[in-house]
């Protein structure tokens, strides 16, 4: 049976993926700038029986297409390489090698899973029905990322369903996480420019303050959560940079408000996005200034299908693997994952695989200085995704 003999050899191969791990946590390299990285990937598929695209999207994704033996449905799996810019503090012996660059979120657990999950199918090609793509992805840190770019080409348009994991250190190595509908939030940039007209502090009646009415911005705006978002949703509005820097006894001219927006779904997105440009245009009517708002909406929410993320537990709860040893359902999670720009075309399941390191009470959470994981959580992801796979070309 294919099954078993994907999940053995993935066994056997468990230190390989952990040796894959280590190599690409000790050269990381920042979004759209992975150029190593991704010839790392391309060159492992050197000579395999598949299709390689590289250089998809707007940097430097790669696209691995693997023909089965007879035609059947296309699966998507998708693993990001990006790290981000912080200087490790982790004490492991593989630290990153590229000061201030550091692969604090798992992309290197990622990769490592799917290129042995990748050649192990390769190998068992013979036996599958359908086709698989798997999606090594650039820039899932720093927007507009990979994923959307990677949509637009085409690519993938012939992808029935797609699924992807992520390493969470809220569980130990041996648990899987899923979680069904709305499961990440969506992210918008703003900044806003506020210009108005200086002068001395000794005479305020002569000038107009534009740190007056940037303060008032920031008190207000946290009003289009308390009072226009439905209080059963999620919507986050923070002023992450005030810019509005002078000398103590002149009234400032001109200031600049950079800030994050997270919202639950479309719904909330849609009410601050409305909120947020009245209460600027208000802001100029009632201070008399100028202002110049750019919003950018970053990831859209992510939508897990219901039906997919049902599938996903019911299979990795039947399959009596060794080394699952709990499937159960995650909380729904505030920060923002590319991944959404898949499933607003292809349905799928974005489920995460469980990290906690050994013995450690309050694990440093993934985009900390000192996140590490448990490595075992990297055959745990191999087996989780080959299970699914194994399930959903084999479904009527």
């Amino acid at each position: 049976m294919m099954r078993d003999e994907l999940m053995k050899m993935l066994e056997e191969r468990k230190d390989e993926m952990i040796e894959i791990r280590r190599y690409l946590h000790e050269h990381p390299e920042l979004s759209f700038k992975e150029e190593k990285t991704a010839s790392y990937i391309a060159d492992f598929y050197n000579g395999k029986d598949v299709q390689v695209e590289t250089n998809v999207g707007n940097g430097h994704g790669i696209i691995v297409t693997i023909e089965g033996a007879s035609s059947g449905k296309t699966i998507g799996l998708r693993a990001d390489f990006d790290a981000l810019p912080i200087i490790e503090e982790a004490d492991v012996p593989f630290k990153s090698k590229n000061e201030g660059v550091m692969h604090a979120c798992g992309h290197d657990a990622h990769t490592a899973y799917l290129l042995v999950l990748a050649d192990c199918l390769i190998q068992l090609k013979d036996k599958i029905n359908g086709k698989i793509k798997i999606i090594h992805q650039h820039a899932e840190e720093e927007p507009p990322g990979g994923a959307k770019s990677i949509m637009e080409t085409g690519k993938l348009d012939d992808v029935d369903a797609i699924f992807g994991i992520h390493v969470l250190p809220m569980a130990p190595a041996g648990t899987v996480g899923y979680h069904s509908g709305f499961s990440f939030n969506g992210r918008t940039y703003f900044k806003l420019q506020i210009q108005a007209s200086g002068g001395h502090g000794s005479s305020p009646h002569k000038a107009n303050d534009a740190i007056v009415a940037g303060s008032y911005f920031v008190t207000a705006v946290q009003t289009v959560v308390s009072r226009k978002v439905d209080p059963l949703a999620a919507g986050v509005v923070t002023i992450g940079s005030f810019d509005g820097k002078g000398s103590f006894n002149v009234i400032k001219d001109s200031i600049e408000l950079e800030g994050d927006i997270r919202y639950s779904n479309d719904k909330v997105q849609e009410v601050i996005d409305k909120e947020i440009h009245r209460m600027v245009k208000g802001l100029e009517e009632l201070f008399g200034v100028t202002c110049e708002l750019t919003y950018t909406p970053d990831y859209p929410p992510l939508y897990n299908d219901p039906e997919l993320t049902v599938f996903v537990a019911e299979t990795l709860n039947k399959v009596n693997d060794k080394d699952i040893t709990e499937v159960k359902e995650f909380p729904k999670l505030s920060p923002s994952e590319d991944f959404a720009y898949y499933l607003e075309k292809i349905p799928g399941s974005y489920f995460y695989i469980g990290c906690t390191p050994k013995g450690v009470e309050e694990p440093y959470f993934n985009h900390h200085p000192k996140f590490d994981i448990d490595e075992d959580a990297i055959l745990v992801a191999a087996k989780s995704v080959g299970h699914v796979v194994c399930s959903y070309l084999t479904q009527k």
